[in-house]
């Protein structure tokens, strides 16, 4: 089977978005700044910092040969800050398929401000479910799924017989364990028993004749 024969995934560290969200609680809130523009905390700068620790720690043959990066840039800053710990001259190429989940209308605000804001698009999450639901002008998981496929199958061509680590988002990490498993997607929902993915966490598949197979998955032991 062609393709890479490792690859870890990395979710970003905390962003300022993942703070306001969790300090907000059950209050209704709307967080201004462009998903594509939110940056890391300190908390985040420190998460990323120890990702590179790890990397710097692998073997020779398991450390990453090549880097893949969603554009955004809480992703951005945690590969250079994993870099600088790692020492690393690794250079990245950025990949839009890697971006996180697009929420269209309901973008900046967070669950409370939705049901308050958007009535109508609370209720139609309710009755199709999180993993079918579509906001309107965004995505549902399976539209990232369909993108996400579309990369790993030029990774079979660009990443042949290479170590990849792909630095992303949450939705993108959980959905390629949904993608490299190769199942039907009428079962796309049963993926939320791996969620949510972690800040800074690690998640690692490597090839067993000729498939990638799940190695660790949501690894935070490295944040301790």
């Amino acid at each position: 089977m062609s393709g890479p024969v490792r690859i870890i995934a990395v979710r970003h560290g905390q962003s300022e978005a993942n703070l306001a969200y969790e300090r907000a609680r059950e209050t209704p809130l709307v967080f201004e700044r462009g998903d594509h523009e939110v940056t890391l905390t300190d908390l985040g700068r420190r998460q990323a910092a120890a990702v590179g620790r790890v990397l710097a720690a692998l073997p020779e043959t398991e450390a990453p040969e090549v880097v893949w990066c969603s554009p955004y840039l809480r992703a951005l800053d945690t590969w250079a800050l994993a870099r600088q710990a790692w020492a690393s001259d690794l250079p990245h190429t950025v990949d839009e398929r890697l971006r996180d989940r697009e929420m269209g209308v309901l973008a900046t605000f967070n669950r409370a401000a939705i049901v308050a804001r958007f009535p109508e698009e609370a209720a139609r999450f309710e009755a199709e479910g999180e993993y079918a639901f579509r906001p309107r002008g965004g995505e549902s998981f399976g539209d990232v799924v369909v993108r996400l496929r579309a990369f790993v199958e030029d990774l079979r061509e660009s990443a042949h017989g290479r170590r990849v680590l792909i630095v992303a988002h949450d939705a993108v990490v959980l959905l390629l364990r949904h993608v490299l498993a190769g199942g039907p997607d009428a079962e796309l929902a049963a993926i939320h028993r791996h969620a949510p993915i972690r800040n800074a966490s690690l998640s690692t598949w490597h090839t067993v004749d000729g498939r990638l197979e799940v190695l660790t998955f949501n690894d935070v032991a490295h944040l301790a």
